[in-house]
């Protein structure tokens, strides 16, 4: 396989597996505050509300759930922590707002397992 292809085909699945994660935080009644939302130093897949509590969510997309954990480093939970305190500049109470990191890991059949809590400032 081309390595373009490759590349293109990774995204995909990586897309994929954020949209099934997306869908199953809205189906746990949780509403959706962000999408891939981009800050100076980082991105945050998923946002999700709910009440007044914020959930950023970091998806890992991998043949299985150990190739998948293994992709999410110290220095990118690091970059996910410093984007959601740019994130929680416009929220009504700020750093104060209740909030919590959860890792979603998708295996190649798309079957999924969510941590909840998995990371704080690391």
């Amino acid at each position: 396989m081309r390595r373009d292809l490759r590349g293109r085909t990774a995204h995909e699945a990586g897309a994929a597996a954020e949209e099934r994660i997306a869908e199953e935080y809205q189906r746990r009644g949780f509403t959706l505050a962000g999408r891939r939302w981009r800050a100076s130093g980082g991105e945050i897949d998923i946002i999700a509300r709910d009440g007044e509590g914020l959930v950023f969510v970091e998806v890992k997309q991998s043949r299985d759930f150990a190739s998948a954990a293994e992709a999410l480093c110290r220095r990118q939970m690091r970059r996910i922590c410093a984007a959601a305190e740019q994130f929680l500049a416009g929220e009504p109470r700020g750093l104060m707002t209740n909030m919590r990191f959860d890792v979603a890991l998708v295996n190649g059949s798309g079957a999924f397992h969510i941590i909840e809590n998995a990371f704080g400032e690391a």
